[in-house]
């Protein structure tokens, strides 16, 4: 999967939003001001970082040797870096799922509320 697909994907998702908070390089989408995905430009290869429950993270890191890591810069309890070029764009979209659907799960009631508001 290519960055522009990946990008396109994320902001397909209902109440995301994109930006650069960090530098021009990384590309950050937040749910109603939640970072759920991070996207390094010029990192050859691609790569995202995705929040993942934990029990899973690990999962998917010893299924995925070497392709998906612990979180680069991030906790690594919660959030996985992948290799995007590595893997099926299928898996990779499961997983944008996930860590959207993650950070919607925590959202405060006021907030999910405006959330569950949007078309």
């Amino acid at each position: 999967m290519d960055i522009e697909y990946f990008r396109t994907y994320c902001l397909g998702k209902k109440g995301v939003t994109e930006t650069f908070p960090f530098d021009e390089h990384t590309l950050v989408f937040k749910v109603m001001g939640k970072m759920f995905a991070l996207a390094g430009l010029e990192r050859v290869p691609s790569q995202c970082n995705l929040k993942c429950d934990p029990e899973r993270a690990i999962a998917l890191r010893e299924e995925y040797d070497g392709v998906i890591i612990p979180g680069y810069h991030m906790s690594k309890t919660h959030w996985n870096t992948l290799y995007m070029e590595s893997l099926p764009p299928g898996l990779i979209t499961e997983l944008v799922d996930h860590s959207y659907d993650l950070v919607v799960s925590t959202l405060p009631k006021k907030i999910k509320a405006q959330w569950e508001g949007m078309p």
